[in-house]
């Protein structure tokens, strides 16, 4: 199931991988509580489902993160296209199931949400130079 959400700014690739780190990921998604540890492409989190292991990787037009010990198969993309006629980071979830419960969708919702207004605050800090 796949799940979309947009901000619209300006912005680039570049800027996304920069500064979308695991250890930035609870500054811009409040459903990700504490980051228990970082090494750049791996690191554990703790989020609304609970505690889990991430992995970060740079990918064409900006960052995809994923738990791989998640039963769901969880991850996320956040990418910028610069060829785009209106300026807009996407970000895009999935998991491997094609039917979630109830609970479970109205969490990745929420999820998504805390991404999407999050990344757009913390953006327009970086773009007004205050983060």
């Amino acid at each position: 199931m796949e799940f979309f959400a947009q901000c619209y700014m300006d912005c680039s690739s570049e800027i996304l991988q920069q500064h979308l780190t695991i250890s930035q990921l609870s500054n811009v998604c409040e459903s990700v509580t504490e980051i228990l540890q970082d090494t750049g492409s791996q690191g554990k989190v703790y989020c609304i489902w609970g505690e889990f292991a991430v992995n970060r990787e740079l990918i064409n037009g900006g960052v995809r993160f994923s738990l791989p010990t998640c039963p769901n198969n969880l991850a996320w993309s956040v990418t910028f296209d610069e060829h785009e006629p209106e300026a807009k980071i996407i970000i895009h979830l999935t998991v491997s199931k094609q039917e979630l419960d109830n609970d479970f969708k109205e969490s990745i919702d929420v999820f998504v949400d805390d991404l999407q207004q999050g990344i757009g605050q913390y953006f327009l800090q970086i773009k007004e130079g205050v983060a």
